[in-house]
This record gives structure tokens, sequence and C-alpha cells, in this order.
């Protein structure tokens, strides 16, 4: 699947939670299914625990969260002094 088609599986809504970004069709926020999977939950888990959520919704989220922080810049945190 094509970076796009995985997008657009990612939507934006003022209504919809806030704006968060979130699986098209669903409450599941991208930060929620990324919260999930950096707490080890397996993406097997995950889609038996959601009904009608596919391993290419996880994909998307993941992708989104890469392109997300392609253009985002880190200014290094100075050392706290002993």
């Amino acid at each position: 699947m094509h970076d796009e088609q995985l997008l657009g599986r990612i939507t934006c809504d003022s209504g919809i939670m806030l704006g968060k970004p979130v699986i098209r069709g669903t409450r599941l926020s991208v930060e929620h299914i990324l919260n999930l999977l950096a707490h080890g939950s397996p993406a097997s888990e995950i889609l038996a625990e959601y009904d009608g959520l596919a391993q290419e919704d996880i994909l998307a989220c993941l992708l989104f969260a890469s392109q997300a922080l392609s253009t985002t810049f880190f200014m290094p945190l100075e050392p706290k002094s002993a």
C-alpha cells in the first residue's frame, strides 16, 4: 500500500476527539494506538480488541507519526549542572 493510501486512513475533524488525528470512521486516536504499541501490545492483540480495525490502520498510525516527526525540529536541552 502506498503512503497516500495509508495516510488516507487517518483523519482530523474538530468534532471528533477535539481534532486529534484518528483512524477514519472511528474514535481511535493515532496517539492511543501508538501508546498501546509503545507499551508492548502486539498488533494482533490490538486488532483483536477493536472490531473493524485493520493491520493497515496500525501501519497508517506509524506512518503518520513518522511523517509528523520528520518535519519537527528538536533543540537539545542543556545538561543540568551538578
